[in-house]
């Protein structure tokens, strides 16, 4: 890195240009995948003629479902029985559509040619006849009797019914209740748009029948299993490759149908096969987010106590099961269940409707923004109706500081936290008592301005597999860092060497990083998924540089004649203890640096880490009644992630989260139309949030310290989004009370809020 940039270590190679993405890679005789996409949202195939396209110049293959539906359905994560035993109904997945098509978007075809204009144009030339069927593009058309079915063994397309907590403790406590709040609010289809649209390139080696792969993924370990499985090849024949990676969000996390179809391609043709997705046709087959109705009810006792809570979750999953849609919806919520709160009574049940669109999977905060999306909002509309200021009733039913580790009815285990002072921190940032000063001044200029306080806790690591960490120094005696993490934007070659360093006792620009190093296809573990990273690879890293230390004082004892016990290491030297003979830990390892490997070359394994990062989130909104814009004020995030570790990588991850929260409130949808037919698919039809849209941010942290970790670490990279959507909602719906406004459907774009005013008679109404 250049002596003069400062900032993180990646990020002079990516703002010069230096950065390598899956477009970025080129080979020797490389020739251009197409893939042609479905019209219709729901259709049969009865024939496709690609005779023509065969024909035209410089075509090499054209790949139809005939051809690839031997390939094995990629795998699905939620295995765990639903309600009453019953387990989830897979849907399969066509690789390229071989029947029939449920989205409108859905791979059909595959052309490859010696350029990408050759197939493209000769994909054109593909005839395929469809008999059009009706579709269902809403969870609540789909679950209508005599609704069309997406799949015979699948009635009513309800593929999964998932429940968790206690029915009867639940039910016992709202009868006892001295009041009950009910609320439905919908989570709007949403697209990840990562800044790398999608793309694969595949390079077949017929002498060892292997295959190198290159992807934009979270992690290799989250790849290869399913491309394996699709392929039907052990994994160690496939290498992933993903140096960098333009954003993952949680929809880089799993194998798409797409990569399949681009190996199988080089195997046949015999040459590196490269395939970029337009923008347009990443919106409309990346995986889609949140697409859920949420409804709940909140039991009161007479003091204001929450003693029981009921929620009930309609989720799209769209025409097919992605790996992880169903997982999302059903474990990842029952592990925040009650929130931030002590309600000791809880059920809920989720339904899985199959629809003829795009399909669903985790995206930054998965689903921990419904679930703080709709407990917020059940909040505030109880404090409204019960007749008790909103910041009151929250205080009163925080789990208390001195309770941790807090064990919610569901049986997940808050591991640590301080809800109170969070609060308390948040409200004091904001000024929150001095806005009734300030909701008056805005009433004097004509706006509407409101406030809202939104408490929140959310899971954060796990994983299927213990983490494996590796730290070798080679030839050069300079440690080189290895896990399966995947980067895309965390900034992990700067932060990883950061912690390694500390141990050390020497300068981080000495360590290099390498994540997802294909050659290193031994090591274990997930990817970068779930704010897991510095908990997990973070934590096995700082685990595997204390046994480097321990081994080097071995060969320190060996080197400088002298015990080990009499033996120190401290700033990076082993010391004699009493004199002033001693060794460098890097001079160590360079002494003794083989062709073969170094002594000192480590690799260490940890079971997986979970925490329960937490914050309280402020945003003052100011809405202009004649247009319906909204503007947010200001924006304070207190957040507790545990040890933070760099505290600029750490504001990153927060600020980025906004940005997707804030999207999701203030104008991202996905829209079909009744026939399945995509509205908003382009930057054109879809609202993304620019940077004027956010806010002034107020970013503080009080951290508690996890147990659960060696860096005592907890997540950040999805608070961000888990706080802001239910935070900004709050702050509008707040300012729009005094018109007799108390929920709007999301998302809050101008036109939507405009048209709530007027329906409530305007600004003479107040």
């Amino acid at each position: 890195m250049s002596k003069e940039f400062k900032g993180r270590r990646e990020d002079y190679r990516l703002v010069t240009g230096q950065g390598k993405y899956t477009s970025d890679w080129s080979f020797p005789g490389e020739v251009y995948g197409v893939f042609l996409r479905a019209d219709h949202a729901h259709a049969e195939i009865v024939s496709i003629d690609t005779s023509a396209a065969k024909e035209h110049p410089g075509v090499l293959a054209v790949l139809t479902g005939a051809d690839t539906a031997h390939m094995a359905p990629l795998p699905q994560m939620q295995q765990t029985p639903g309600r009453g035993g019953k387990k989830l109904i897979g849907t399969g997945r066509d690789v390229l559509a071989v029947k029939k098509v449920v989205f409108s978007g859905q791979g059909v075809a595959f052309v490859v040619a010696t350029s990408a204009s050759a197939a493209m144009d000769a994909a054109e030339k593909i005839a395929v006849d469809y008999k059009v069927l009706p579709c269902v593009v809403s969870t609540e058309a789909a679950m209508k009797p005599g609704a069309p079915q997406l799949y015979e063994n699948i009635p009513g397309n309800l593929c999964y019914e998932y429940e968790y907590g206690d029915e009867q403790k639940a039910s016992d406590a709202f009868k006892s209740a001295a009041h009950v709040t009910k609320i439905t609010v919908d989570a709007p289809r949403i697209v990840g748009n990562p800044m790398e649209p999608k793309a694969a390139i595949s390079s077949y080696d017929k002498k060892h029948e292997s295959f190198d792969v290159y992807v934009p993924t979270q992690g290799i370990t989250l790849m290869r299993p399913g491309l394996a499985i699709a392929m039907g090849v052990p994994e160690d024949k496939i290498k992933v490759h993903a140096w960098d990676v333009g954003g993952g969000f949680g929809v880089r996390s799993e194998a798409y149908a797409e990569f399949p179809v681009v190996m199988l391609a080089s195997k046949l043709i015999g040459k590196p096969v490269k395939w970029i997705s337009t923008r347009t046709e990443t919106m409309a087959s990346d995986h889609h987010a949140r697409a859920a109705k949420l409804s709940g009810e909140l039991a009161l006792d007479k003091d204001g106590k929450m003693i029981g809570l009921r929620v009930e979750w309609i989720v799209d999953c769209g025409g097919y099961l992605s790996g992880a849609g169903a997982f999302i919806n059903t474990f990842g919520p029952s592990r925040q269940a009650t929130n931030i709160y002590t309600i000791p009574a809880f059920y809920g049940l989720h339904k899985l409707v199959l629809t003829n669109t795009t399909p669903t999977t985790a995206y930054r905060g998965a689903a921990r923004p419904n679930v703080t999306y709709l407990i917020e909002r059940l909040v505030d509309e109880a404090a409204r109706e019960f007749g008790i200021d909103r910041i009151e009733l929250r205080k009163r039913n925080l789990i208390p500081k001195k309770a941790f580790p807090y064990t919610i009815p569901t049986g997940a285990v808050y591991d640590s936290g301080d809800p109170q002072g969070l609060m308390n921190d948040a409200l004091k940032a904001a000024d929150w008592k001095g806005f009734e000063k300030r909701r008056k001044k805005s009433a004097k200029d004509g706006k509407l301005r409101g406030i809202s306080c939104c408490t929140f806790v959310e899971p954060s690591g796990g994983g299927v597999a213990p983490e494996d960490g590796m730290i070798k120094f080679g030839e050069s005696g300079n440690p080189v860092l290895y896990t399966v993490s995947g980067a895309s934007g965390q900034g992990h070659e700067t932060v990883y060497p950061e912690v390694v360093a500390q141990v050390f006792g020497i300068d981080p620009e000495e360590i290099t990083y390498r994540g997802s190093d294909p050659e290193m296809s031994q090591l274990k573990g997930s990817g970068t998924i779930g704010s897991r990273s510095m908990m997990n690879h973070g934590g096995v890293l700082v685990k595997t540089a204390h046994e480097v230390v321990r081994k080097g004082k071995e060969l320190a004892a060996k080197h400088l004649e002298a015990a080990e016990a009499d033996i120190t290491f401290d700033k990076g030297s082993y010391r004699v203890k009493g004199t002033d003979v001693s060794v460098g830990l890097l001079e160590l390892a360079r002494k003794y640096a083989t062709k073969n490997g170094n002594p000192l070359d480590t690799s260490e394994q940890m079971p997986v880490a979970n925490s329960f990062p937490s914050g309280a989130h402020v945003a003052e909104v100011e809405i202009d009644p004649a247009t319906g814009e909204i503007e947010i004020l200001s924006y304070v995030a207190v957040d507790d992630g545990g040890n933070i570790i760099n505290h600029k990588l750490a504001e990153g991850q927060v600020v980025g989260g906004l940005m997707q929260g804030l999207g999701q409130v203030m104008g991202e949808h996905y829209v079909y139309n009744e026939d399945g037919q995509i509205i908003s698919g382009s930057f054109m039809d879809y609202f993304m949030p620019r940077a004027f849209d956010l806010p002034p941010l107020t970013l503080l942290d009080r951290p508690v310290p996890s147990p659960t970790n060696p860096l005592g670490a907890k997540g950040v990279g999805e608070a961000g989004a888990t706080g802001a959507v239910p935070t900004i909602t709050n702050a509008v719906v707040d300012a729009l009370r005094p018109l007799g406004i108390h929920n709007v459907d999301l998302p809050y774009s101008p036109h939507r809020i405009w048209q709530a005013i007027r329906q409530a008679g305007g600004m003479k109404s107040i």
